[in-house]
């Protein structure tokens, strides 16, 4: 198994990390909790990384987790954890195993407030929600919308 990268640690990090319980993932995937609140705690980013690695399990060699068992974030199953970077930005995403129009209501219901930003183009539906200077939220899928799963991100450096 690759050993984890720092990033991966520092973007692990939350407030007290137990487990890699649906809450803190959810919490990570949403920005309520993230690596640049606490990256200067490097106990708290080994502990969750810690138990993150005890309830996913590495695909491969690269950057894709699989969860050992049912996780869910915004009441919507988990299939993929994405804990570094994903395409254009460094952060922490999910592969949701639900389809864009179930699960954008399920995510505004969690944050609280509706997604903005939306977008089609270039085969990819999206919507996104700064949360905070070098925060924001995006929620993608495929633009025909036939796709049966969607993606949902903190991301910290994302660039527009």
């Amino acid at each position: 198994m690759r050993r984890l990268a720092p990033a991966l640690l520092i973007a692990l990090a939350v407030t007290t990390a137990v487990s890699a319980d649906d809450v803190k993932i959810e919490r990570l995937a949403t920005c309520q909790d993230s690596w640049l609140d606490f990256k200067e705690d490097p106990a708290k980013s080994k502990a969750f990384a810690e138990a993150f690695m005890a309830s996913f399990n590495q695909k491969g060699n690269g950057g894709t987790f699989t969860p050992k068992t049912k996780v869910l974030v915004a009441g919507l199953p988990v299939v993929e954890a994405h804990p570094e970077s994903v395409g254009m930005g460094v952060g922490f995403s999910v592969v949701l195993d639900a389809p864009f129009a179930t699960a954008r209501p399920a995510v505004e219901k969690v944050m609280g407030r509706p997604l903005k930003d939306c977008e089609k183009g270039d085969g990819m539906q999206m919507c996104g929600l700064e949360i905070a200077e070098k925060k924001t939220l995006m929620l993608m899928s495929d633009e025909a919308g036939t796709s049966k799963q969607s993606l949902l991100g903190c991301y910290y450096f994302y660039a527009k």
